[in-house]
């Protein structure tokens, strides 16, 4: 079992105290009353022995009868004899022999046995009282005043050390229950009252107050929990302030984020450009969650990885930025050591772009690994991601409902053309045949013949020209991107040369709208026509480069090269081009090389950029 505490064990102690004393008083007060049991009657029995000793002498004295005197003497001694040695007497004498009362009682009676007695039992009958045996008798009677006068102190002197016993015994009550008092006072009420003043200050919320209090009694535990429970609310209390204050914070940084999204949703769906579009508000909702930088990475079928479309630091230009002007990603390289990236002790956060069955993109966002990303953070970004991906899958239906517009306008066109142009041109043909066949004779036969010659050249470029562009709008519907629209007019005219045509392309998916595409496309296969046709190349390469911010396309072969004019007779196949680069916003240059063949070039920057086509998952 445990022991009781100090402070029940202080209690228990003074209880006992108070205890003690009062049973000593008692015990005392009964052995000192007990021990003068029957002194009163002893003294007054040694009072009594006075007189009987002059009555003795009295009788003695006495005229009797010799016998009858000498009997009444005996029974007077014997009866004296008797109260002499009472039982009260004896009992109030104490048992130690070399006690002065014990001496003074023994004196008494040895004096009345051996002196006294003799003395009266001798003296003759009638006769006067000697001198001696009055001197006997007074001396004898002296002897038994000074054994009253002791017993009588001694009985007194019992009953003073009884009172004495008893104001003592009082006293130390006394005593101990004012110390108990000042105890309590010490270490009760005042510890109470410092317990109950810090409960009004916690009461207060104020825990500043503590009651340092010392020992190991249950108070000063009592006061070493409150002073725990003080700590422990200060800190809760303070935890719960910041918890609050962080709390609300988050909530104004997510009003603002909201705010921001809110207003980026509608820049998003307006601008074509999604790095204009996004890279402002990114780079807000950046100052306003303390992460960064954030990154989109959007999937394209002709690229095995993710391709990178948005950045909102970086210390080089993008190969992407189509505005040069634009420097709002641009970062120093100082700046851009500070970011917590992966070098850097930073941490990424991956969320998905896509929209129900379809992955687009991946969102990566950098954020200081010391500090963890709140769940508002986290739902803020899912929902910016939610919106990007509504806001690419958007774009995309419509580039591909502009494509597929285009398209079938490109259809309708090259329907009417084959049924119309194609038409007139084979019937022109056919007429410029029978021409011929009338054999005209005489002067104007060499005009004729070479005006014939001029009609069918023509005739036949036309011809061709219309060949090439059905066959542009036919690829076009079959092919809906540049690159594999590129592959497969790059395996036609391998097999037309014989010899494979070498292809480097590295432009960034979906980076030409609809309508540079097509005429990128027509001046690619321009050029080549004019490169297996005409200049008899056993080599031919193509170039799709991108060159940020513009695109560049070299055709090249090591054939005869142009004649001296720069154009061929009869053809009209550079004016074309040289349209269609006006029509891009581009320069075209159609020269000879150095070391032999020709070497077309076309350089132009895109008006606008579009989203890249998702991906399908699989899941």
């Amino acid at each position: 079992m445990k022991s009781r505490s100090p402070l029940v064990n202080r209690i228990a102690i003074v209880v006992c105290a108070v205890v003690m004393t009062s049973l000593v008083s008692m015990a005392t007060t009964l052995a000192v009353s007990k021990s003068i049991e029957g002194n009163a009657t002893a003294i007054n029995l040694a009072g009594a022995l006075r007189m009987g000793a002059f009555r003795l002498l009295s009788h003695a004295a006495s005229p009797e009868d010799d016998r009858v005197g000498e009997d009444k003497f005996q029974e007077l001694a014997s009866r004296y004899e008797l109260s002499l040695k009472d039982t009260h007497i004896t009992r109030a004498i104490p048992a130690t022999d070399d006690h002065p009362l014990a001496k003074q009682y023994r004196a008494i009676t040895t004096y009345w046995e051996k002196n006294l007695r003799p003395g009266l039992a001798n003296h003759p009958k009638g006769a006067p009282i000697n001198p001696e045996m009055l001197a006997a008798t007074e001396s004898y009677v002296a002897s038994v005043n000074q054994l009253v006068s002791m017993l009588e102190r001694r009985t007194e002197a019992r009953i003073g050390l009884m009172h004495l016993i008893q104001i003592i015994s009082l006293a130390f009550s006394i005593l101990i229950i004012v110390a108990l008092f000042v105890d309590l006072r010490n270490r009760v009420l005042k510890p109470l009252r410092k317990l109950v003043s810090i409960a009004r200050a916690v009461g207060e919320q104020d825990f500043s107050q503590k009651a340092n209090m010392k020992g190991s009694d249950e108070l000063a535990q009592l006061g070493s929990a409150f002073d725990q429970m003080s700590s422990e609310l200060a800190l809760t209390y303070y935890e719960l302030e910041e918890r609050a204050r962080s709390k609300t914070e988050e909530l104004e940084k997510s009003h603002a984020a909201l705010q921001l999204l809110h207003s980026a949703s509608r820049s998003l769906f307006a601008n074509h450009d999604l790095c204009s579009g996004a890279v402002p508000m990114l780079q807000e909702l950046e100052q306003l969650l303390g992460i960064g930088p954030i990154r989109l990475y959007l999937h394209d079928k002709e690229s095995a990885e993710p391709v990178q479309t948005v950045t909102t630091a970086t210390t080089e230009r993008p190969f992407y930025c189509r505005d040069h002007h634009c420097n709002a990603c641009l970062v120093t390289h100082e700046v851009f050591d500070d970011l917590p990236l992966e070098e850097n002790d930073g941490r990424r956060l991956l969320l998905p772009i896509r929209t129900p069955g379809t992955l687009l993109g991946t969102l990566e966002v950098w954020y200081p690994a010391d500090e963890e990303l709140s769940d508002t953070a986290r739902h803020l970004l899912e929902t910016l991601s939610d919106q990007l991906a509504t806001a690419i899958f958007l774009e995309r239906q419509i580039t591909e409902e502009q494509q597929l517009t285009l398209a079938e306008e490109r259809t309708v066109i090259a329907r009417e053309l084959h049924d119309s142009l194609a038409q007139s041109l084979s019937y022109l043909k056919m007429q410029v045949a029978r021409l011929r066949r009338l054999n005209i004779e005489g002067d104007q036969k060499s005009a004729h013949d070479a005006i014939l010659d001029e009609l069918s050249t023509g005739l036949n470029s036309a011809y061709r020209q219309l060949r090439e562009l059905l066959a542009t709008f036919r690829l076009k519907l079959d092919t809906p991107d540049l690159a594999t629209a590129l592959r497969k007019t790059i395996a036609e005219f391998s097999t037309r040369l014989g010899k494979a045509v070498g292809l480097n392309y590295n432009l960034p998916p979906q980076a030409l709208s609809p309508n540079e595409e097509i005429h990128t496309l027509q001046i690619v296969r321009e050029g080549l026509a004019n490169a297996v046709k005409h200049a008899d190349a056993t080599e031919v390469a193509v170039d799709v480069l991108f060159e940020s911010p513009q695109v560049k396309v070299n055709i090249r072969d090591n054939g005869k090269g142009l004649p001296e004019g720069g154009q061929p007779v009869n053809h009209y196949g550079l004016i074309i081009m040289q349209d269609r680069a006006r029509t891009l916003g581009g320069k075209i240059s159609v020269q000879n090389r150095d070391n032999g063949g020709v070497e077309v070039i076309l350089t132009f920057i895109p008006k606008s950029r579009h989203l890249i086509p998702s991906e399908t998952s699989s899941s």
